[in-house]
């Protein structure tokens, strides 16, 4: 347990070293670079700010028009059917959307069923198990101009559906089924 503690302990600063060291050998004005890419990642942080706005807007109209608890109203039999609790039907819906909404449900399903519940377990794989796909479509892609981005958005909810699966299969293997 030392050594990983002492390899996370010097790590970056190793690898941040590397590259001094490195730009230094190829004459690269460094300290330049850094500046550079500085001031590159303030105008990309300006220009993400409306598609940030929009985002979260949109969360919030779902959320406090009912949406949402229309949904897992729909959705809860048949997913309490297969041995899913409803619980976690609003933070598989929310993860692909916005990461801070998800980690805030997960934050609620652990405090209110424990972390050594189904529901907490399942809540936390989730959490690491899925990305937030719209959030950075939105974001990212709009930021750099991609219009085009129906490709992207199939993979990516692809991904979360594996992701959602897999964690369900995995915890319940692992910890069991009884809420």
């Amino acid at each position: 347990m030392e050594i990983i503690s002492m390899i996370s302990l010097w790590l970056i600063p190793i690898i941040i070293g590397t590259i001094l060291i490195y730009g230094t050998i190829k004459k690269v004005p460094t300290y330049e670079s850094f500046v550079e890419g500085g001031k590159e990642g303030i105008k990309i942080a300006v220009s993400i700010i409306p598609y940030l706005v929009g985002m979260l807007v949109a969360i919030t109209i779902f959320r406090a028009s009912g949406a949402l608890d229309y949904l897992m109203k729909l959705i809860g039999p048949a997913v309490n059917s297969f041995g899913i609790p409803s619980e976690i039907i609003p933070l598989t819906i929310i993860r692909p959307i916005s990461g801070t909404a998800a980690l805030g449900m997960t934050s609620d399903l652990i405090a209110t069923y424990g972390p050594d519940s189904f529901v907490g377990r399942l809540a936390s794989v989730l959490q690491g198990s899925t990305d937030t796909t719209f959030y950075v479509l939105t974001v990212y892609f709009g930021a750099v101009g991609v219009k085009k981005m129906g490709d992207a958005l199939k993979v990516g909810l692809l991904a979360d559906v594996v992701g959602i699966v897999v964690a369900i299969a995995v915890v319940a293997f692992v910890f069991g089924t009884n809420h």
